[in-house]
């Protein structure tokens, strides 16, 4: 190609103009692995398709470049998440349309590296010193003996009452373990509860029974019973045969459980653990047969339905709270009462932000907003 027909091909293709300003650097706030580029636009950026974003490890070499990524016309930004920590990287910026490119110059070396703290948790970091404090205070009033006072919880108060109500009426005690698994947090908490009461029906001389839908849950529930009974004194009460596993099937368990209630005809239902679609069922026929019920979940879409069905019901956290509760234990305690003071002051931080954004907008008064944007760290 002659040097005439090279330079008329040239004035009939426009090249676009390559990016300027080039930045590359370490992604903040994260894990490590990843570097942020930006750049300033083309100026020819109406008629640019893309920018495609290519990186050398080492040093800046347009034969060892590899293509990172690439973003849409307008875009100034792109995160490189697959290089290596403590490693320099050099980056550059190609504008293309469609044939036609035109490239930056290079970049400074960046490195990627983790991060220690999250700069956009600090509120985070503030709950947790000041629940930290709170939790050091009642730990040190339960070990000198301070009598910490908690909230009345109708639902485990009734707990002894059941295992009592029952055992007069010469029946024995249901304990429904629910849908859930071992690894579930709500299971957990219901088999702290079903210790209590087998202890206390040990004491009373109760049997219980506890069908199962998930043979890990029957291996813990039979240990627990197991302990309950031996804390009350009476190992010989304890019948293995009683905790069993029935199915995992959902409403093949339901139909089980109802079985086992009409047949049994139990004193005394626990409806303890995770429940779905066959909640309702279960405390249903529960209700038909006589017996006291006390059900707790957290599944909020079941609430209503043992609500309405059940004699007491332990709503969410009621039931992680059970097993201090219960027991009564000064230390368990002061960390429910830790959380529960905390809980109150954040709501009262919060309804105090509501009325300073309100303050703020009726007057035009921007020191509300600045107190607001303060308490909105917490």
């Amino acid at each position: 190609m002659t040097a005439l027909s090279t330079a008329f091909l040239f004035l009939i293709l426009q090249f676009p103009a390559p990016p300027q300003n080039v930045r590359a650097y370490d992604t903040p706030n994260d894990a490590g692995n990843s570097i942020t580029i930006t750049w300033d636009l083309s100026l020819d950026d109406s008629v640019v398709s893309r920018y495609e974003i290519y990186r050398s490890r080492g040093e800046p070499s347009v034969d060892s470049a590899v293509a990172a990524g690439s973003v849409l016309r307008g875009s100034t930004k792109f995160e490189d998440n697959s290089v290596e920590n403590n490693t320099p990287y050099f980056y550059f910026v190609r504008a293309r349309a469609d044939t036609l490119y035109a490239d930056s110059k290079w970049s400074a070396a960046a490195y990627a590296k983790p991060q220690w703290f999250h700069t956009g948790r600090k509120s985070a970091l503030v709950i947790l010193i000041f629940f930290g404090i709170l939790l050091f205070y009642y730990l040190q009033k339960a070990k000198q003996g301070a009598e910490l006072y908690v909230r009345r919880i109708a639902g485990l108060e009734a707990v002894d009452e059941a295992v009592g109500r029952s055992t007069e009426m010469g029946r024995p005690i249901l304990f429904i373990l629910g849908l859930g698994f071992v690894s579930d947090i709500p299971t957990l908490a219901a088999l702290a509860i079903l210790k209590r009461v087998s202890k206390k029906a040990a004491e009373y001389e109760s049997e219980v029974i506890v069908p199962c839908y998930d043979p890990v849950v029957m291996t813990a529930a039979q240990e627990v019973v197991k302990e309950g009974y031996m804390e009350a004194g009476r190992p010989d009460l304890y019948n293995e045969r009683n905790v069993y596993y029935l199915t995992a099937d959902q409403f093949g368990y339901a139909a089980g459980v109802d079985g086992i209630m009409v047949r049994e005809k139990p004193g005394a239902v626990f409806l303890q653990g995770l429940f779905y679609a066959e909640s309702l069922i279960l405390a249903e026929t529960g209700h038909s047969i006589g017996a006291i019920q006390i059900s707790g979940t957290t599944a909020v879409t079941q609430l209503p339905f043992f609500i309405a069905a059940t004699d007491y019901t332990l709503i969410g956290e009621e039931m992680y709270a059970a097993s201090a509760y219960l027991s009564k234990d000064p230390l368990s305690l002061s960390t429910i009462k830790a959380e529960d003071v905390a809980k109150m002051v954040f709501i009262a931080l919060f309804v105090l932000g509501v009325v300073l954004e309100t303050l703020a907008v009726i007057t035009g008064n921007q020191s509300f907003h600045f107190l607001k944007n303060w308490f909105a760290l917490f």
